[in-house]
């Protein structure tokens, strides 16, 4: 399904993990599809609050925090640089999706990162 919402189809995510070679390429390509998914699920379900919104992106945290194992992997991990990139593109979704007034921690709360 492809994304409508104009300031998604035109967001470069993950960009801060793309530019540092600390973090492969490849797992941070997973961790774009994962905040894709996401958007397709926000445009496909339209969650009508707050916490409906939440557990879409808690369970995409979730995959983040799968994913966590890929980094270590490949020499990696998800520190301080990537929890806030990765924050700040979950926000960013969730305001470019209306939810101006999500509260980030609420938004990334089952992550292990």
């Amino acid at each position: 399904m492809p994304i409508t919402n104009q300031q998604i189809a035109g967001r470069a995510f993950l960009r801060q993990l793309y530019a540092d070679s600390y973090f492969p390429d490849h797992v941070v390509d997973k961790g774009r599809v994962i905040l894709l998914r996401l958007c397709e699920r926000i445009e496909a379900e339209q969650p009508s609050d707050l916490a409906a919104l939440y557990a879409l992106t808690q369970a995409s945290t979730e995959e983040f925090n799968r994913l966590e194992a890929e980094f270590e992997a490949a020499g990696s991990e998800i520190e301080t640089v990537a929890r806030e990139e990765i924050a700040e593109d979950f926000w960013f979704v969730a305001s470019a999706y209306g939810f101006t007034d999500a509260d980030v921690e609420k938004l990334i709360a089952t992550r292990d990162w």
